[in-house]
């Protein structure tokens, strides 16, 4: 299959497209490359993807209205999994217009793009963030999202309406995925493993906001990306739908930097601060739809995970 993957360079969309090379399909991988993070590691994310012979990259920001048609008109792909998105809670508090810029216009982008050139499946990233302040336990996606925290959540709740929409109106199969805390090789900076991993090793404080007691359905990458492969080769059980993809396991805070310790062997300085505002107290998913329709078992437990992050962290900062 030929299938356009945006955000080819960011954490998901890297781990995802090599998965897809490596079993044999072709990748229009997408990206800006914008500095939010440390384009060093978008580089290095894409230099593993380059020597794949049927991997194609394109530098582009999806919310470019004639570069996306140009895109689409020119690559005539079969399937797309949008995972290009200005990321970031704390972020959109202080940076409100990139959110609507890269969530908003470049998602309707997408979605024209799909409409225009007849795509069958349109798969794109929705969070665990649209849940908000939800005291209900675990999330489900019959829960009512109407209360978003941050403009970050707002804006990915809009994602799922808008695709709701174009679904509906053009007869296209959306599948929404609401991630829940990813985390792994290859991660991103601005991310509490990434965070915490680089503090502890130069013996500085962490920052555990809400005393350490949030809750977080931490979920290894190679989990997600086995769960977005599965959506993309079975045909989409109905035109629109929306599922949680997660560990379906919460560890409190305390426990995952605890974990971290172990396996970096050294113990961190603690810093236990109020909750933050646009934090949300714990997420926790209800996978069993996507467990019915798609067969989907994560299977990484939160100390695997953790070793092969150190693992990798400790390699790719030595190199």
């Amino acid at each position: 299959m030929k299938i356009l993957v945006t955000g080819a360079a960011g954490f998901i969309g890297a781990a995802l497209s090599l998965r897809l090379l490596e079993r044999g399909d072709e990748v229009v991988g997408v990206d800006n490359l914008n500095d939010y993070y440390d384009v060093t590691l978008k580089h290095a994310r894409l230099a593993r993807l380059t020597p794949h012979k049927n991997f194609k990259f394109v530098q582009l920001n999806i919310a470019e209205r004639d570069a996306m048609e140009q895109l689409f008109t020119t690559e005539k792909v079969q399937c797309v999994v949008n995972l290009a998105a200005q990321a970031g809670v704390r972020y959109s508090i202080t940076n409100p217009h990139v959110y609507a810029e890269s969530n908003l216009v470049g998602f309707l982008n997408i979605l024209e793009g799909c409409r225009n050139h007849h795509i069958e499946h349109l798969i794109y990233a929705s969070s665990s963030s649209v849940y908000g302040a939800n005291a209900k336990l675990p999330f489900s996606t019959e829960d009512k999202v109407d209360n978003p925290v941050s403009l970050y959540a707002a804006t990915k709740k809009a994602n799922e309406l808008m695709a709701h929409s174009y679904s509906h109106l053009y007869d296209f199969a959306t599948t929404g995925l609401r991630f829940f805390t990813v985390y792994g090789e290859w991660g991103r900076p601005d991310m509490s493993p990434f965070i915490f991993a680089r503090q502890i090793l130069a013996d500085k404080p962490i920052d555990l906001f809400n005393y350490g007691n949030h809750r977080r359905d931490f979920t290894y990458i190679d989990d997600i990306v086995e769960g977005i492969l599965r959506v993309i080769d079975k045909s989409p059980t109905a035109k629109y739908r929306v599922y949680n993809i997660g560990n379906s396991q919460p560890e409190q805070l305390l426990t995952f930097v605890e974990t971290l310790e172990k396996h970096l062997g050294k113990t961190a300085i603690k810093n236990l601060l109020p909750i933050q505002p646009g934090d949300v107290q714990d997420t926790y998913a209800d996978i069993s739809d996507l467990m019915r329709d798609f067969d989907y078992s994560p299977k990484t437990s939160l100390d695997t995970g953790i070793e092969k992050f150190v693992t990798w962290y400790k390699t790719f900062h030595e190199n």
